[in-house]
């Protein structure tokens, strides 16, 4: 059923995930994405705090362009479980209508949003990549890839309240902090016992690896179907080591049984944003180039002078990248003093 009174909802929202007491880049990128927004629509930007001990973070969410922030600080949130981080998220939905709740397109984030979106009974447009708002019709356009890459679609949730979207973690640059910058503080009572829930959390194991830091790299060595076969995906990883870097993949390096998905990038593996991308022997089909052609600086190396990736790349080494990057990796090796 529609919602009545859409006027009663205003102002964006953006959920704070936060882990070890540092709050995730992915929310970060949202207070700038939602502060566009909000001052396109004229109204206020909050961040949505849920956790225990939190009180520490709320001066850096502020700081990231917020002019209010919920808090609702509780032991039984010290951990993130669907049950209770749902039930505080609803409550406060519905106590203060929100016109727009953005989340970050994370495994938190997606099993959050998908769980209050159902309670409230609203729309969801999930793994967005880039996000505006129509300031007469106060509708948020969500766009993110569609049939398999193929096409841009941008949704709108006209007749549901508030309006929610996922958003992909790198596809938005992090605001600048302002120091000094403050606002209002809402606290909340979480409003559920231990004893209330069902699951338990008994041990946080966390995964090992480079390939779980992709999304945070600040330099990345990929590598494509070009490369010929698993084991010349070592040179990739000389360079990357040469460089403090982390391995990539194209999904037809992963599809051909190269590499581990782990490590894909692009639209069905993980978005990214570094500093520099190698991109070597990656022809650059859309399903790739949406997941990473945002980075800073763009290396492509490749023998195709006419293939997609030399159309995005800041520089292009037109060759064979069997000679191109050991010789790259050398050279690398003696500037920085590692031969």
């Amino acid at each position: 059923m529609a919602v009545k009174n859409l006027e009663e909802y205003q102002g964006v929202w953006v959920f704070i995930e936060h882990s070890g007491g540092e709050i995730a880049p992915v929310s970060r990128e949202l207070l700038g994405a939602g502060r566009k927004v909000a001052d396109k629509l004229k109204t206020e930007l909050a961040g949505v705090l849920l956790g225990s001990k939190v009180e520490e973070m709320i001066p850096e969410v502020f700081a990231r362009g917020a002019d209010k922030v919920y808090v609702i600080d509780d032991p039984v949130l010290e951990q993130y479980r669907t049950k209770p981080f749902t039930h505080g998220l609803f409550n406060l939905v519905q106590k203060y209508k929100p016109e727009v709740v953005l989340m970050g397109a994370t495994t938190l984030g997606r099993d959050l949003s998908g769980a209050v979106a159902t309670k409230l009974e609203t729309g969801l447009t999930a793994d967005c990549t880039e996000l505006d708002v129509d300031p007469k019709s106060r509708l948020l356009l969500q766009t993110r890839p569609a049939f398999g890459g193929n096409i841009m679609a941008t949704i709108l949730c006209r007749r549901h309240r508030p309006q929610m979207a996922t958003v992909r973690p790198r596809v938005m640059p992090e605001p600048p902090r302002q120091e000094g910058r403050t606002g209002q503080v809402i606290r909340e009572e979480l409003g559920l016992r231990e004893e209330d829930i069902e699951t338990q959390i008994v041990e946080v194991i966390e995964e090992k690896g480079k390939a779980v830091y992709l999304d945070k790299a600040e330099i990345i060595v990929a590598g494509g179907r070009g490369l010929g076969g698993a084991e010349n995906f070592k040179l990739l990883e000389e360079l990357a080591d040469t460089l403090g870097g982390t391995l990539g993949a194209s999904r037809a390096a992963v599809e051909a049984g190269w590499i581990s998905a782990d490590y894909q990038v692009g639209q069905t593996g993980t978005t990214v944003r570094p500093k520099v991308y190698f991109a070597i022997g990656i022809s650059g089909a859309i399903q790739h180039l949406v997941g990473m052609q945002t980075s800073d600086v763009i290396v492509a190396i490749n023998k195709d002078p006419d293939a997609p990736i030399i159309k995005v790349a800041t520089y292009s080494i037109i060759g064979d990248l069997f000679k191109v990057v050991p010789a790259l990796t050398q050279r690398f090796r003696e500037k920085l003093g590692k031969s």
